[in-house]
This record gives structure tokens, C-alpha cells and sequence, in this order.
């Protein structure tokens, strides 16, 4: 079934709007999920509750590309359930979390909540255009998508290290930009 008859299911109340969506795209959102929280269970339940979220809100906003919008929904559903996992000091399986890394380089504790700002989000966005296009990639990857270091690697054809010095290195010029910005003392 095509995104626009699914968002015709969601528009018109009928609930196989959620099951053609789940065939559509339920691997694609559960993957997205997975690679944020390392946690299946978590994964499964983020993507009910982007589902959710988009029976309810369709109907008022209709999506013009149903599978952004709903990597948009799952993105931010994982993320959400990742800062509480972390609140509650349960980590998920492989240790420190993307953001956690950035909290230690910086010295700066609620880097996760900092980062929701619209004014911190602009200056790092910013910050990420000065980069190379390689370092810029590397970085989103690793710090919004929450892609694991090997994976970076691999993806790219690099090696562990580089992936590694890449960023560090980047972590400490965002440590620096951010601190002549005002953004942290």
C-alpha cells in the first residue's frame, strides 16, 4: 500500500492505518529504534507509542512524507525513553550513552537537556557546517543517530581509530566553539 492511501487509513479513523503502516515501515522504525536504546523491548514499545502519536496527530497535521515523519516520531520517542533510562541510571547494554560522552569532553552535566534548546541546537548546527564534510558526518552519526563506533568504521571504510580521533578532536573544537560562545563556562 502507498504512503498517501496509509495517511487516507489515518485521516479517515480506520485502524489498518496502523497495520499497513507496521508493514510498510515497522523493521525501518523498530532498526532506528534498536540503534538508539540497544534494547528490543524498548525499540518495540518506542515505535507503539510513534504509532500512537501519529493516530492521534494525522488527522490534524497530514504528513506530505509519512516515512520522515514517523522516523521523526521514533527518533524522538527513543531519545525521550534513552534520557529517562539514563535519569534512572539504567543504561542501556554497551555503557555510555552518545550524549554521555559529550557531557564528560565538555565538564557540563545535562548536555541531553541543553541540547533541546533552539538557541544551543543553532550554535551546534552552526558549528557542524565549519566542519569537513568526513568530521561532520562522523559526528552526526555517532551523536544524533547514535551509530556505534565500529559501525561508523564500517560504514565509512575507516578505521576504529580514526573514527575515534575524529571525535575527540571534534568534541574538543565543539567544546571550545560553545565556551567562546557563552554557551558553557
Amino acid at each position: 500500500m502507498d504512503e498517501k492511501t496509509i495517511v487516507l487509513l489515518y485521516v479517515e479513523r480506520d485502524e489498518q492505518a496502523i497495520e499497513e503502516t507496521k508493514k510498510a515501515y515497522g523493521e525501518y522504525l523498530e532498526s532506528i529504534a534498536r540503534r538508539i536504546l540497544k534494547d528490543v523491548c524498548d525499540a518495540e514499545e518506542c515505535v507503539n507509542d510513534a504509532l500512537l502519536s501519529a493516530w492521534n496527530d494525522i488527522p490534524k497535521t497530514r504528513p506530505a512524507n509519512l516515512k520522515a515523519y514517523l522516523k521523526k516520531l521514533v527518533n524522538n520517542e527513543a531519545l525521550s525513553r534513552l534520557r529517562t533510562n539514563n535519569a534512572a541510571k539504567r543504561r542501556p547494554e554497551g555503557g555510555i550513552s552518545p550524549l554521555d560522552e559529550l557531557e564528560k569532553v565538555t565538564g557540563v552535566g545535562g548536555v541531553a537537556e541543553s541540547v533541546e534548546t533552539a538557541e544551543l541546537a543553532a550554535a551546534i548546527s552552526h558549528f557542524l557546517t565549519c566542519l569537513k564534510k568526513e568530521q561532520r558526518v562522523i559526528f552526526v552519526m555517532r551523536y544524533r543517530l547514535g551509530y556505534e563506533v565500529t559501525y561508523i568504521a564500517r560504514l565509512l571504510g575507516i578505521s576504529e581509530s580514526k573514527v575515534k580521533m575524529s571525535l575527540k578532536r571534534t568534541r574538543d573544537r565543539l567544546a571550545t566553539f560553545l565556551r567562546e560562545g557563552g554557551y558553557l563556562k
